[in-house]
């Protein structure tokens, strides 16, 4: 059994158009059908009962979520939870998250006392081949490092100390299976001087 709609309008033709090139329904134009004098933004979407209420309602959550989010993103967005929570359990005080200035991005900013602890969080599914905290390289150290320089110039230089920390986060089946904390995991990347 199906269901005829007959929309006249330019702007319903526009939604009617948006609306069964996703729900897979047909769409007729009036240019075929001889009897109708309208032409060009006349549609005649024809939906199956059995296919509407599902691919409908799939569109809508898709026009008001957003697009989906690639896995690793969501890994890491996982990770980076579970690490905050993590270290706040631990004591540390929470200040910000994914600061990004010109030259990189630092997951996570703490406090720890009178010092400020820059955390970068690896995420991984599996240990395979390395540990996660080996994918922070010399240049990544590095892109950290200045990063961390443009976050201290934001707060118009205080005197104060900093770390750098790793976090590491397994995943088994989507969820965490266990945090490991490094800290002090490496000094500040020479140069020592704002960009």
């Amino acid at each position: 059994m199906t269901v005829r709609f007959h929309l006249k309008t330019h702007f319903a033709g526009y939604f009617s158009r948006r609306l069964t090139g996703n729900c897979h329904a047909e769409v007729y134009s009036c240019r075929n059908r001889p009897n109708e004098g309208v032409k060009n933004h006349c549609f005649h979407p024809f939906f199956g009962f059995n296919r509407l209420p599902v691919n409908l309602l799939a569109k809508l959550k898709s026009w008001f979520s957003g697009p989906e989010r690639p896995e690793h993103l969501r890994r890491g967005e996982l990770g980076e939870r579970a690490a905050k929570a993590f270290l706040q359990a631990r004591g540390l005080g929470f200040l910000t998250a994914n600061y990004r200035s010109a030259r990189g991005e630092i997951d996570l900013v703490f406090r720890d006392g009178e010092g400020l602890v820059f955390v970068e969080v690896k995420t991984r599914s599996s240990e395979g081949w390395s540990r996660p905290a080996r994918a922070v390289d010399a240049r990544k150290r590095r892109l950290l490092s200045l990063t961390a320089l443009d976050y201290l110039k934001r707060l118009e230089q205080p005197a104060v100390k900093f770390r750098f920390d790793i976090v590491e986060v397994l995943l088994a089946d989507g969820t965490v299976r266990e945090v490991r904390h490094l800290p002090d995991a490496f000094p500040l990347a020479k140069p020592y001087r704002h960009g």
